[in-house]
C-alpha cells in the first residue's frame, strides 16, 4: 500500500485532508475488501487521526459511499469526456470504450471498488453502482442512436418503438461487456486499453453495422 503517502501536517485545507482520506479509503477498500478493511487502517494511511476520519464522514459504510460516488463520477466523466461530437459514429464509439478501458487500468483501486466491493455487498453499494451504470448507458444509448440516423436508410425506420428498444438493449448489452472486458484485462495484466478497446469493437461495433443496414439473423 505504497501508492498513498503517509503524510501528518497539523495545517491543512479540508478539501486537500479530505481528498487524502478518500485516496487512503479508495486504496484500502480496493485492495483488501470492504469488510476486511479497517478505519484504522485508512486513517493511518492518511496521515490522520481515525476520529478526524469520522468527524469528516460519520462511519464506514458512509465513507465506502462517498468512494463509490467519486470513483463512478470520475470514471463517467472520463468517458464523455473522451467523446467529440464531431467524431464519426464508430471514432466517437471507440473513444468512449478506449476510455473507458484506459480509466480502469489506470485505477485499479477504484475499478476494484465499482465493480467488486460495492455490486458484492448488497444496498446501498449497489444502488450507487446501478447509478452510475445507467449514466453510462443512457450516454452509450446516444450513440447507438445516433450512430443508426447516419447508417441506416429511411425505411428501416419504420418501426421506430422497436427500434428504441433495441438500441436500448444493445446499449446495455455493451456496457455489460465492456465491464467484463475490464475486469478481465486488470486480472490478465498486459492487455492495453487500445487492445480492449478494439476487441469490444470488432465484436460490437460490425454486428451493429449489420443490424443498421437491416441485416438480421435467424434461428430458420
Amino acid at each position: 500500500m505504497g501508492a498513498v503517502k503517509s503524510v501528518r501536517a497539523k495545517r491543512m485545507p479540508r478539501a486537500v485532508r479530505e481528498q487524502q482520506m478518500m485516496d487512503a479509503a479508495v486504496q484500502t477498500f480496493g485492495q483488501r475488501g470492504y469488510r476486511a478493511a479497517s478505519m484504522d487502517e485508512i486513517a493511518e494511511l492518511a496521515g490522520v487521526s481515525k476520529p478526524l476520519v469520522y468527524l469528516y464522514l460519520n462511519s464506514k459504510e458512509e465513507l465506502f459511499t462517498a468512494c463509490i460516488r467519486r470513483e463512478a463520477k470520475a470514471l463517467t466523466e472520463a468517458v464523455q469526456a473522451a467523446v467529440e461530437p464531431g467524431l464519426s459514429a464508430d471514432r466517437q464509439m471507440w473513444a468512449g470504450l478506449e476510455a473507458f478501458f484506459r480509466h480502469t487500468a489506470e485505477n485499479p483501486d477504484g475499478w476494484s471498488v465499482l465493480h467488486h466491493q460495492a455490486c458484492t455487498h448488497g444496498e446501498p453499494f449497489a444502488a450507487e453502482v446501478a447509478k452510475m451504470r445507467e449514466e453510462i448507458a443512457a450516454f452509450v444509448t446516444g450513440l447507438i442512436a445516433a450512430a443508426a440516423r447516419q447508417g441506416v436508410p429511411p425505411a428501416a425506420h419504420r418501426d421506430a418503438e422497436l427500434a428504441e428498444r433495441d438500441v436500448a438493449g444493445l446499449a446495455q448489452a455493451l456496457v455489460g461487456a465492456a465491464e467484463s472486458l475490464a475486469a478481465w484485462a486488470n486480472e490478465t495484466g498486459g492487455v492495453s486499453a487500445k487492445e480492449s478497446a478494439g476487441l469490444l469493437m470488432n465484436f460490437a461495433w460490425t454486428g451493429l453495422d449489420r443490424l443498421m443496414r437491416g441485416e438480421r439473423w435467424s434461428p430458420q
